[in-house]
């Protein structure tokens, strides 16, 4: 058995989490991981191997010193080593909306950095081992995220999209790794428990009573970058997209950036139905979470079973995988 070597796409909370949590269950189980071993590797089998943002203040950092880098708000739980890592200026395309650029300084421009081209990404992932290629852009960035499966289909990477980018849902992007023998899984990663979850948990539990649903919504509140990005409306529109499909049910979906809230997000869950003799039923939850942390845990799970598919020369979409840990397939 192998290692899992993952490169990282957009170095922000996620990511944080995700490096942390690394570290934090090397040693073993521990509360709050599903699976210490999934697809036959243990976290300890999981090393991260590239790094890529366009954040100027990130670029050149090893990565486990640009987890803890303004705009990243995430909640520290774990001691990170030095990993050899260094965090290289990737792919801006439309990776930065307009709500983002107060907060990011894109394309290096103060450190004087150039933007790498597909061909240059490919060649670094080729370099540096990489098997998996993990996609954290921020919400919207549907041409940078196109350009990265470029780069990992030349370099022969599988890539798992955490974002809500139409990829694992484009038949043309599922045809080119199919044809490469490459996994692919996406689109928009689940959290392990978030609004995602508790929404479909009882849109399940309210059908399969009998209760017809009729009208309900989904409104989030945050201070992470993702809020700051679902500020922009085309943004939030893609975001919507997948929510209403994992959800399971038609519903408005709503965010909000609330700066003091830091990495914590908060969701107010509402569903409207009609129950027996068509008695009218109302449902309403509210839940606050730290946002990243609930991440990691599924992000550790998607990575290690594009590894172990690759170990077994499957490629194309990974859908069973895809449907349990993606919101939108």
């Amino acid at each position: 058995m192998t290692t899992v070597n993952v490169a990282v796409i957009g170095v922000g909370n996620c990511v944080s989490s995700l490096v942390q949590g690394v570290e934090y269950y090397r040693g073993g189980d521990a509360p709050g991981l599903r699976h210490p071993v999934c697809a036959g590797y243990a976290i300890s089998d999981v090393r991260f191997t590239a790094a890529f943002d366009v954040n100027a203040a990130k670029l050149g950092r090893d990565l486990s010193e640009a987890i803890w880098t303004p705009p990243n708000n995430a909640r520290a739980f774990a001691a990170v080593p030095y990993l050899g890592v260094p965090v290289v200026n990737g792919i801006l395309a439309d990776g930065v909306g307009p709500d983002s650029a107060d907060l990011v300084d894109p394309r290096g421009a103060s450190s004087g950095a150039t933007e790498l081209t597909p061909e240059e990404v490919a060649a670094h992932l080729a370099a540096t081992g990489t098997h998996v290629v993990l996609n954290f852009l921020p919400t919207g960035a549907q041409q940078a995220t196109e350009r990265y499966a470029r780069a990992a289909l030349d370099a022969g990477c599988a890539f798992v999209n955490c974002m809500p980018a139409v990829l694992a849902r484009s038949p043309q992007w599922r045809r080119r790794f199919a044809e490469a023998g490459l996994p692919l899984l996406g689109d928009d990663l689940k959290s392990s428990f978030g609004a995602t979850l508790l929404h479909r948990a009882l849109v399940d539990a309210l059908t399969a009573s009998g209760v017809r649903l009729g009208g309900g919504h989904q409104l989030l509140g945050g201070g992470n970058m993702d809020f700051v990005n679902l500020q922009d409306a085309s943004r939030m529109a893609s975001k919507k997209a997948t929510k209403v499909t994992g959800a399971g049910s038609a519903a408005h979906v709503g965010a909000q950036y609330i700066p003091f809230m830091e990495d914590r997000k908060v969701a107010y869950i509402r569903l409207d139905g009609e129950g027996f003799g068509g008695s009218p039923l109302e449902v309403e939850l509210r839940m606050v979470v730290e946002d990243s942390p609930s991440a990691a845990g599924n992000a550790l799970d998607a990575v290690r079973h594009a590894k172990a598919a690759m170990d077994q020369g499957v490629g194309g979409l990974l859908e069973e995988v895809s449907a349990t840990l993606m919101k939108a397939v």
